[in-house]
């Protein structure tokens, strides 16, 4: 079987469901926005809410993404970086318990979370991310060793920032012949690292996902001509379309893929785990609609729950309409 290893921010999500805004105005949190906080406000934040009692997930895009391929079989590993802590324990714990093989090395800041505000009426989500040891992640602390004996390499967008380690991470990743996927993550990361994405996507990348704006902002087109062009530079591109499904390219075959029924409450995580079933599905050599289906199935379920984190129930759900569509996790 055909295994993968992302790469990524190690965060963990820290989910507090909010009566009111009165907590996003004491720290000049815009409603809906993702503002980086430092140390000193992260760890002010993060006081704050613990006494309110919190739901706390390991998250960071490409290690959801990599939970998800773990959880449907799929050997899996993962690189980032953690502080020796708590919250970075939680972090390594959550990742064995899904089986995944991680290398994991320590910083020198706190580990990074994601605190993640739930306001009323509409469950809208603001986030106060502190980074800290994820971003010390450097291009000296990857070997070739890491990259042996995997298939596929997933990396986030918003590593970006860190251009050499992007680089390195990717010439490793081809020199160990793997399918390179990529996650643009951001419109933002995209604006700002415009150039560098062009050029590592036509150089080293395989397969690319984007939403509909991280697509527009890369390809200055609307969304279905930026697919095109995003396919013109590597294998496979996908754009994600929200509750209208996504769209997926490779060369000249193109397939519309239609969002699978959800009652939706909560879309964090819903890109990360689309990404996760379609880069199981393609492991499987299953064809590019059948990708984008197991994908939209995956994304399913996680949009039906409060964070990145499909409960039990719902991820049997996902294998048996997995099962019926493709013929795999036969049991």
């Amino acid at each position: 079987m055909k295994s993968i290893l992302g790469i990524g921010n190690a965060l963990t999500d820290i989910l507090a469901l909010l009566d009111t805004d009165n907590l996003l105005e004491i720290y000049h949190l815009p409603k809906g926005s993702m503002q980086h906080v430092d140390r000193e406000i992260g760890e002010k934040i993060w006081q704050n809410l613990r006494a309110m009692g919190v739901q706390l997930v390991a998250g960071g895009s490409a290690a959801n993404t990599i939970a998800g391929t773990a959880i449907l079989g799929m050997p899996s590993a993962f690189i980032g970086k953690i502080g020796d802590d708590e919250i970075g324990s939680l972090f390594k714990s959550d990742q064995a318990r899904n089986g995944i093989k991680s290398t994991l090395l320590k910083g020198k800041a706190a580990s990074g979370r994601a605190m993640v505000f739930i306001t009323p009426p509409n469950s809208e989500r603001t986030f106060a991310v502190y980074l800290g040891a994820a971003i010390e992640l450097v291009p000296e602390d990857l070997t070739i060793e890491m990259f042996q004996g995997h298939d596929y390499f997933h990396i986030e967008g918003y590593l970006v920032q860190n251009q050499d380690l992007v680089r390195r991470a990717v010439e490793l990743a081809k020199e160990a012949g793997m399918t390179i996927s990529l996650d643009m993550a951001s419109y933002n990361v995209v604006e700002s690292n415009d150039a560098f994405l062009h050029d590592i996507i036509e150089e080293y990348v395989d397969i690319v996902f984007a939403n509909e704006t991280e697509a527009e902002a890369f390809a200055k087109k609307p969304p279905r001509e930026a697919l095109e062009v995003i396919a013109s530079m590597c294998d496979i591109a996908v754009v994600k379309i929200g509750k209208d499904g996504s769209m997926v390219m490779s060369g000249d075959e193109y397939h519309y893929i239609e969002a699978w029924p959800a009652a939706t409450l909560d879309v964090t995580g819903a890109g990360d785990l689309y990404a996760a079933g379609f880069l199981f599905a393609h492991s499987h050599g299953l064809s590019l609609k059948d990708c984008g289906d197991v994908g939209s199935i995956v994304a399913a379920k996680v949009v039906e729950v409060i964070g990145p984190k499909i409960d039990v129930p719902r991820w049997k759900l996902a294998k048996q309409e997995i099962r019926e569509l493709t013929g795999l996790l036969k049991q």
